[in-house]
């Protein structure tokens, strides 16, 4: 006797970002001009806001909008080839020796009301401590200066403030006096309690100084009492396991330095007036697990982690460093016996660029997968942007 099988309910559409912030921002008590901005860019990527062209597939004649991004560095959506460009830049410094290292400096939690309110000054405060640290200590235990690559992260998996800086330094260096390259152990680079004492020594002072002079909005009395408490914790700097060569290196790069607080793959609900998202446990062995928070609690942890307009968040240090970077890589591979990197290549359409590097072909047809897509009409930005949900935001963008 035949049965009928229970038909399965379809998954409901994962949400956007894009629809959250749109609505929940504009209920936040405070929310600064640059990250009005950026709220506004989000909301309008793909959309009729943007404007865009009508295209039409020449074999099977389907037509469709495709609307244009923003280009925002806090957009999930448009992140894939800037990344894509940046590591293909990063591939031709990378150097063909043992190993690269990851370490991470992480602040003192105390800290955090001080870089919270004063971003523009305590960002490069951090970048420039903890690149110096790494630098110090390798020259004095090892004789040489590394090549490091930093990045700055400002949240955790929930979203709570987490200041820590990431640096890729390569496992040795040039010796001072520029005649040699020297290797590092393969599987120790620098000893991490030295470098915490340091780390912390430099940044406190850093930031004592700043606070004296005037340049943070922070009264000395308010600031004072945070310095004395973040003087007595134990600041967090770790190493990683290495890299096992510059090809792990690359993968490391590729999904990580361009990486915002909330990628959408881990988005997972919003209804209610609640987010739910996907995060990874820490205190649990890295466990998957979920987190359900108010719209307006997610938002506003999310802007939180907006970077000052025009802030450089990757910077490079030691022979990497920007001025020194060309020569000295000549003279680090000459001294490996590595050959010259390859050429960047010639210029190209954004199209070329985005077929060759990620392996699609923005101008094949979604439906048929045979013809090609021509446009046949420019679309005009719409002065306000269209109500957003899930299913009609565009995806798909002209690279």
């Amino acid at each position: 006797m035949a049965h009928c099988e229970a038909e399965q309910e379809p998954r409901p559409p994962r949400p956007e970002l894009a629809e959250i912030l749109a609505e929940y921002a504009g209920r936040l008590p405070r929310l600064s001009r640059y990250q009005a901005r950026v709220v506004s860019a989000l909301t309008a990527c793909r959309t009729t806001a943007m404007g865009g062209r009508l295209m039409r597939c020449d074999h099977c004649g389907r037509e469709a909008p495709v609307y244009n991004s923003c280009r925002n560095r806090h957009c999930p959506k448009c992140q894939s080839l800037d990344q894509a460009l940046w590591v293909e830049a990063q591939a031709r410094d990378l150097l063909p020796i043992p190993s690269y290292f990851h370490m991470v400096f992480t602040i003192s939690h105390d800290l955090n009301p001080l870089f919270l309110r004063d971003p523009r000054v305590t960002y490069p405060l951090l970048f420039a401590t903890s690149a110096a640290t790494l630098i110090e200590i390798c020259r004095s235990n090892l004789g040489v200066t590394p090549g490091v690559i930093a990045v700055l992260h400002t949240w955790n998996q929930l979203l709570l403030d987490h200041f820590h800086i990431h640096c890729i330094a390569t496992g040795g260096g040039l010796s001072q006096d520029g005649t040699r390259w020297v290797s590092s152990r393969p599987n120790f680079f620098l000893p991490v309690k030295q470098l915490s004492e340091m780390f912390q020594g430099k940044l406190l002072e850093a930031l004592e100084l700043a606070l004296v002079a005037g340049r943070l909005r922070t009264t000395e009395a308010a600031g004072r009492p945070l310095l004395r408490r973040a003087a007595a914790q134990d600041f967090g700097v770790y190493a990683k396991p290495p890299f096992a060569g510059p090809e792990q290196v690359l993968r490391y790069l590729g999904r990580y330095t361009h990486r915002i607080a909330m990628g959408k793959e881990r988005l997972l609900a919003h209804h209610d007036g609640k987010v739910t998202f996907s995060y990874k446990d820490r205190q649990d062995e890295g466990r998957r697990k979920t987190k359900t928070l108010p719209g307006i609690e997610f938002t506003r942890r999310f802007l939180l982690h907006v970077v000052p307009r025009g802030f450089v968040r990757v910077r490079h240090y030691g022979f990497l460093a920007n001025g020194v970077k060309k020569r000295r890589l000549v003279l680090a591979r000459r001294m490996l016996g590595a050959q010259p990197p390859p050429s960047p290549p010639e210029k190209e359409s954004k199209q070329d660029t985005y077929r060759r590097l990620t392996g699609k072909d923005p101008s094949s047809c979604p439906a048929c997968g045979v013809g090609r897509l021509v446009v046949v009409a420019e679309i005009a930005r719409s002065p306000t942007p269209p109500k957003l949900t899930s299913p009609s935001i565009n995806n798909r963008s002209p690279p």
